[in-house]
């Protein structure tokens, strides 16, 4: 099994007015630590306007500035919002590229479709219609970032004309594309179009378990349509995190920025927001109380515990759990509410000394087994794709020029004036 770290750059309030200078370059530090620990992704998500929920609404910046500081852990957009409203898709063809190219092939490119009114009306997105632009959207990124040129697409969502879409990315035919998900309809969604499962949600190994034999059920069946030029047959699931050799300890220091991280995602859905003068931490404290303790006191009496926040034993078991119910990668949840950073490195140097060996060392033998079972399934879902037509060269369109010879000559030496 592979692990990720997962930023959505939470700062809750109050502020100071440096405090997202430093929660960018902490979080780009402890990516930093996760490549040289040896963990597998980084992702980071693209929101807009989520005042204290996220502060991330430019990914593909903070992911070129740790592909600059790492070299071999994956960089993925864990979401890029790829509906033409926020991004139109030559350029998150374009952005994903780019960073593929300048961390060594190592990009991956998540897509999703935003939940909250904020950002949706923000960008004049109409709900209803949200999960057919993002899909609408992210077959015709795979197309130009494959093809020479992209032939041009008049759709219900966006047109564009023939272009050629550069830079290409370095892994052929692109890099692997994943679909957030948050149930089983939209992991249901997710193996239909080929493409990994982005599972942000908090659910159990049980639940977790049918997700996975959802997934891939479909993975292995007719209803497989790959939306790519290539299938990436991977269910990722996010979880707590928070080690600590003590397990009160590592509760005090995960439990409150666990919860709110469920607990702001659940208010910008549900409840009324003005812009800028949200105040998520305070009401989060004001509605759990002191829970924590309660929460220290009951994990204490329990022979079995199983979380992502505790103990390395406890880690342990829970992450074992995850791998039984045929969950691919974990996602630790390490940067939530206001988790410090030193306690956020002390927990992934814990995790990667006495966890992380453990499942790094199965983790190549179980994807190649996995691959093998799975190659005919894909094969065949391959087939069933319904591929954009290349053009041939006597039907790319001469782009005419603006100005013609003789008057571009004129103008140079000054004797046309320009309109």
């Amino acid at each position: 099994m592979r692990f990720g770290v997962f930023y959505e750059l939470q700062l809750p309030k109050p502020w100071t007015e440096d405090d997202e200078h430093r929660l960018v370059h902490e979080a780009l530090d402890q990516i930093e630590l996760a490549d040289r620990l040896g963990i597998d992704y980084a992702w980071a998500v693209e929101h807009h306007f989520l005042d204290e929920y996220s502060h991330c609404s430019a990914p593909e910046t903070f992911l070129a500035a740790a592909a600059a500081r790492t070299r071999r852990i994956r960089l993925g957009h864990g979401i890029r919002q790829v509906i033409p409203n926020y991004n139109h898709p030559a350029r998150t063809a374009e952005v994903v590229s780019m960073l593929d190219l300048i961390s060594n092939g190592r990009a991956q490119l998540g897509f999703g479709e935003g939940a909250t009114r904020m950002e949706l009306h923000g960008y004049n997105i109409p709900a209803k219609e949200k999960r057919a632009m993002a899909i609408d959207a992210i077959e015709q990124v795979a197309n130009m970032m494959t093809m020479n040129p992209y032939p041009g697409y008049e759709g219900k969502y966006f047109s564009m004309p023939c272009r050629n879409v550069i830079p290409k990315p370095l892994q052929k035919p692109h890099p692997p594309i994943w679909m957030a998900c948050s149930n089983r309809d939209t992991i249901r969604v997710a193996a239909s179009l080929g493409v990994g499962a982005l599972a942000f949600a908090f659910v159990d190994p049980e639940e977790a378990r049918h997700w996975a034999d959802i997934y891939y059920g479909t993975i292995m069946s007719e209803a497989c349509v790959p939306v790519g030029h290539v299938v990436n047959a991977n269910i990722a699931m996010v979880s707590s995190f928070s080690v600590h050799p003590d397990r009160s300890e590592a509760i005090r220091r995960g439990q409150d920025g666990f919860e709110f991280f469920s607990y702001a995602l659940g208010s910008l859905v549900t409840k009324d927001t003005v812009p800028g003068r949200t105040q998520l931490w305070r009401d989060f404290h004001a509605a759990r109380g002191d829970k924590t303790e309660q929460i220290v006191r009951t994990a204490a009496l329990d022979p079995q515990y199983s979380s992502g926040i505790g103990t390395p034993d406890d880690v342990r078991r829970h992450l074992k759990e995850f791998e039984k119910a045929g969950v691919d990668q974990v996602v630790l949840l390490q940067q939530a509410g206001r988790n410090p950073h030193g306690e956020i490195v002390d927990s992934m140097e814990l995790f990667a000394r006495e966890i992380l060996p453990e499942f790094k060392d199965k983790a190549d033998a179980r994807e190649k087994a996995k691959d093998e079972r799975l190659a005919p399934y894909i094969e065949a879902a391959l087939r069933r794709k319904r591929w954009m037509a290349p053009l041939a060269d006597a039907d790319i369109p001469v782009i005419r020029a603006s100005i013609d010879r003789g008057k571009f000559a004129a103008s140079r030496s000054g004797k046309v004036k320009q309109d």
